[in-house]
């Protein structure tokens, strides 16, 4: 990796926030100048690298910009991860690793990827220490030792505890259980390929009669789609018609006319109040809450995941 790249990456994890959708998804006058002509860094192979990782898709930019110091956020739909430059450059020595500014990079990605950006209530320490257990995942996947995926935070974090982010030795804790899901993946797909090993052990959430209560009644159950086996079904309030599901091998597929296709897949997060995503070609993310809501990017509700 480019030493430049470090520079600009080493200030991110610092002190970096998940700003919640709602402080800039529709920005006030004057708040135009907070974010006003980011420039595009080098870093969108690193992205990606840590996207494919995880098996999702890059939907993301890093852009400096005025904000205080490095933040994920939505801007105007468009998700973004921000920094400092100033801030950034007067880092740039801080960190002694290439993996270091990895990490950073996967931090800021683990907020989006968790839906803490859908949250009001801004940065919180469990966040933090879920985007921490991410950023150990995610080095891992790419080759990092856990000295490495830890080198960030043993170089810049506080001691002691803050009102929005752990001490030092708890998200050293969160990278090495980050890293060491995903040493175990690692480990048994050499033994075992199993598909989308990133929720094959996993429980879906549980469908309660409160959620399906909200939910379209299926026409017809079904436990099988052209020989697929189903988990659950996928229903959207701007298309209630559509017949979507979840397979076993968790790929989201859509029955028509012609026959099944596969639209997406889901995956699973490390996020406590959204253990999963749904990502589609055809509405990009949608965020799986703990009792089968989904909700857009933009924190609002448009479907829910029930039985088939």
């Amino acid at each position: 990796m480019k030493k430049v790249l470090l520079s600009v990456l080493t200030g991110l994890f610092l002190t970096g926030a998940a700003v919640p959708s709602s402080a800039v998804a529709e920005p006030k006058a004057g708040a135009a100048a907070m974010y006003a002509a980011p420039t595009a860094v080098g870093a969108r192979d690193i992205i990606k690298e840590i996207i494919d990782v995880v098996g999702l898709k890059p939907r993301f930019e890093v852009r400096a910009a005025n904000v205080p110091n490095a933040a994920a956020v939505i801007l105007n739909g468009q998700r973004y991860i921000l920094y400092n430059e100033q801030f950034v450059n007067s880092l740039n020595n801080a960190l002694r690793t290439d993996w270091a500014g990895v990490s950073i990079l996967a931090h800021e990605i683990g907020h989006h990827l968790n839906g803490h950006t859908l949250s009001k209530g801004g940065s919180n320490q469990q966040d933090e220490l879920e985007a921490d257990e991410f950023s150990g995942f995610v080095l891992r996947k790419m080759g990092a030792s856990l000295s490495e995926a830890q080198a960030a935070i043993k170089a810049l974090a506080d001691e002691e505890d803050s009102y929005t982010h752990p001490g030092r030795s708890s998200r050293l804790t969160a990278i090495s259980q980050g890293w060491r899901n995903a040493q175990e993946q690692i480990l048994a797909s050499a033994k075992a390929p199993t598909p989308n090993r990133t929720v094959a052990n996993a429980k879906l959430p549980d469908t309660s009669s409160s959620t399906r209560a909200v939910a379209t009644r299926t026409t017809a159950s079904r436990s099988k789609i052209a020989g697929q086996q189903i988990l659950r079904q996928v229903k959207l309030q701007s298309a209630p018609q559509e017949r979507i599901y979840v397979t076993t091998s968790y790929n989201l597929v859509r029955e028509t006319e012609r026959g099944v296709e596969v639209i997406g897949k889901l995956q699973k997060t490390n996020s406590s109040r959204f253990p999963y995503v749904l990502e589609s070609r055809y509405f990009s993310y949608l965020f799986v809450s703990t009792d089968g809501l989904l909700l857009n990017e933009e924190g609002r509700r448009v479907g829910v995941l029930t039985t088939a």
